[in-house]
């Protein structure tokens, strides 16, 4: 067996019998992560769950906010008055007619209504049986408007264009407003005037403008 020498123990005395250990290194998060007691692990999680909700709180972008609500439409601007006809009565004296209208509220708010004036000076006008009332969005409402002559004097035989003067109200605002009607209003108007103040001395027709802050026409 030449060439080969004696076997040296394991047991070796040089270097202080220590051994170089090839490989090694220190040991893992994992490692450390079991070594933690249980109460100091549960710590640990709480705190990274809190940081990571707080940053996904941070990275979501915000909800888009709602639109406004749209501003209240003035009155004036979702009224609709119409003409339907004279309403049958009886026993009514000569100076006294009464008118139907269909009045229409198209958007918005309830808008409450009353009648004060119709066309010119010593006419009397005012919804019959209730002088105020309310009409609810999308509802059409029927109407009789009592006229009566209180002076003949300062008034035309022929109405031209008449109209009725009447307050609007709703959550926004109260406005005074004419509704100018056309030719069959105009003539069954005319057709009081002349009944009332035939014989008097009533003056010649004008075209009326309005007595009221605005103004809206039905041709009808």
């Amino acid at each position: 067996m030449s060439g080969i020498g004696p076997v040296e123990s394991v047991d070796s005395s040089e270097a202080n019998g220590s051994c170089e250990v090839i490989g090694g290194d220190s040991p893992r998060l994992t490692d450390r992560w079991h070594t933690l007691p249980p109460r100091t692990r549960r710590a640990v999680l709480a705190a990274g769950t809190v940081a990571t909700v707080a940053a996904g709180a941070v990275l979501l972008p915000p909800r888009p906010q709602a639109d406004p609500a749209p501003p209240v439409p003035w009155p004036a601007n979702i009224t609709e008055w119409r003409y339907t006809g004279l309403a049958q009565t009886t026993d009514s004296p000569t100076t006294t007619g009464f008118f139907r209208f269909a009045v229409t509220v198209d958007s918005g708010p309830p808008v409450a209504v009353r009648v004060i004036g119709a066309a010119f000076d010593g006419l009397i006008a005012q919804a019959v049986p209730d002088p105020s009332f309310t009409v609810r969005t999308g509802a059409t409402r029927r109407v009789t408007v009592e006229i009566s002559v209180s002076d003949c004097s300062g008034l035309p035989l022929n109405a031209d264009l008449a109209f009725l003067d009447v307050t609007l109200r709703n959550t926004r605002a109260i406005q005074h407003h004419s509704f100018i009607f056309g030719s069959a209003y105009s003539k069954d108007l005319s057709q009081l005037l002349h009944r009332a103040c035939g014989t008097t001395n009533a003056r010649p027709g004008p075209r009326p403008s309005g007595s009221a802050g605005s103004q809206n026409v039905d041709r009808g």
